[in-house]
């Protein structure tokens, strides 16, 4: 039986990826966690073959929780779930050391071949990311501005970049208005750029998020 550990912020998620993972019988869901401090008490305490982690909860994010697990339990591969296409994330989080990344409108019809490929040492990913993959190592790196941001910064940058208000960034990701105003200036100055308006343009330009 494949033990999965399921890490979303949201109930209802977590009691549809158990629903499916139930239908395949040779697999079951054995933690749930809300966010990663939760996630890394679960993984203390038991063992799991495969995390399934969403890429957007409050507090320390997907991607950081990711790195983290790296670092601290490197033998457990991670299939990143997300709402954001492969552009907005996907090849950061293969990078990080993810596994597989699954968008969430797929995981009806795709999360148990992903989990089954992943448990028996494979990668899951969608003929578009693989493309976004090999165009990497293809060319030659060219550099661009949302590259120098941290996970964080990126993170906020696509909130900022959606129209998202700072308080609302604020209480999703449980941070004070005044980090998130000075999350805004690190990545204005990183990015050379002088307004929201700016960053907007930018990010539907390189299809960070759906323009």
């Amino acid at each position: 039986m494949i033990k999965i550990l399921i890490a979303d912020d949201h109930a209802i998620v977590r009691e549809g990826l158990k629903q499916i993972v139930a239908e395949a019988g040779n697999m079951q869901v054995t933690g749930e966690a809300a966010d990663a401090r939760e996630m890394f008490a679960l993984l203390e305490k038991d063992s799991w073959d495969v995390v399934v982690l969403d890429i957007n909860m409050p507090g320390k994010s997907g991607l950081e929780a990711l790195k983290e697990m790296q670092e601290r339990y490197p033998q457990i591969p991670v299939l990143i779930l997300s709402m954001y296409g492969e552009d907005q994330y996907g090849l950061r989080a293969i990078k990080a050391g993810a596994a597989g990344y699954l968008k969430k409108v797929s995981a009806p019809e795709e999360l148990v071949n992903a989990i089954h490929k992943i448990v028996n040492g494979g990668k899951y990913i969608s003929p578009e990311l693989a493309e976004k993959l090999a165009d990497t190592y293809r060319t030659e790196e060219k550099e661009f501005p949302h590259e120098a941001l941290s996970d964080r910064e990126y993170q906020i940058m696509c909130k900022i970049a959606l129209g998202d208000s700072a308080e609302a960034i604020a209480e999703e990701l449980c941070i004070s208005i005044h980090t998130v105003y000075s999350y805004r200036n690190r990545i204005l100055e990183k990015m050379k750029m002088k307004s929201n308006v700016e960053l907007t343009r930018y990010a539907i330009r390189n299809k960070l998020i759906e323009g």
